[in-house]
């Protein structure tokens, strides 16, 4: 039987890595919870977890901890004070939760299912790709964010992951973030090439949920291990993050 949605976990995915899924998801928990949102930021991108990297944070647990046995899910959040939500920390440089047996992961994905009823949105920062592990993290949402940019390798790996993500079961719905436009109008026609592809092949339009124009402040920000928000708050990047965190909040 088909489990019920959580409709208040969003997963944020990508095809390949280096289009700006952690940044985005990061940016996005900081807006919901200036909205005074209960936000729970999730790092499943194991291997390259870096999102305590971005916010120069050292958390004293993170999911290895917690695969290992050592302390609960819950006991692996570190409260981002600036930012005002909490973060659950993956463990850069292990491959532990790719290679973690399938009923340790399940546990996980469950743990997760409980300690989301105590916040208005769990935001889960994906691996890039199509392994296994990412599909079952996503299988948790009821929405998830695919990342591109205009690079074909972008378009073709992320047009891997709809791909596959379609065929799931419990699978969320997918919607387009189109990141590093140059202008409204060139993430508008880079949208249009993957829409294109997945309706011709795989007879569906995933939704243009928002297009984050190129923005210089973005690397400064992530240079000096801030929140675009703390460092930049009206940029253009921010502005667009902006639109889109109404959008789905709206939803």
């Amino acid at each position: 039987m088909a489990e019920p949605r959580k409709n208040n976990i969003i997963a944020v995915a990508s095809g390949k890595g280096g289009v700006g899924k952690t940044w985005l998801a990061v940016t996005l928990s900081h807006l919901f919870a200036r909205s005074g949102r209960h936000v729970l930021l999730f790092d499943g991108d194991i291997g390259l977890a870096n999102v305590d990297v971005q916010l120069g944070l050292t958390p004293q647990r993170d999911l290895s901890s917690v695969i290992s046995g050592r302390h609960t899910l819950e006991e692996a959040i570190t409260h981002y004070e600036e930012g005002g939500f909490d973060i659950i920390a993956g463990r850069s440089g292990s491959a532990t939760l790719a290679t973690l047996s399938s009923e340790k992961l399940e546990a996980i994905c469950e743990d997760l299912k409980q300690l989301q009823k105590n916040y208005d949105f769990v935001v889960i920062d994906l691996g890039a790709g199509v392994e296994q592990h990412v599909q079952y993290l996503a299988s948790l949402a009821a929405r998830c964010i695919v990342v591109i940019t205009d690079e074909p390798t972008s378009l073709t790996d992320a047009y891997a992951f709809i791909k596959i993500t379609h065929g799931n079961k419990n699978a969320p719905d997918v919607g387009i973030v189109v990141n590093q436009a140059a202008t409204q109008k060139e993430g508008e026609v880079t949208y249009h090439s993957i829409n294109k592809a997945c309706v011709n092949f795989l007879n569906i339009s995933p939704p243009l949920l928002g297009i984050i124009r190129r923005d210089n402040k973005v690397k400064d920000t992530i240079r000096a291990q801030k929140s675009l928000l703390i460092r930049a708050p009206h940029s253009t990047a921010a502005t667009d993050a902006a639109v889109l965190s109404i959008k789905l909040m709206q939803k």
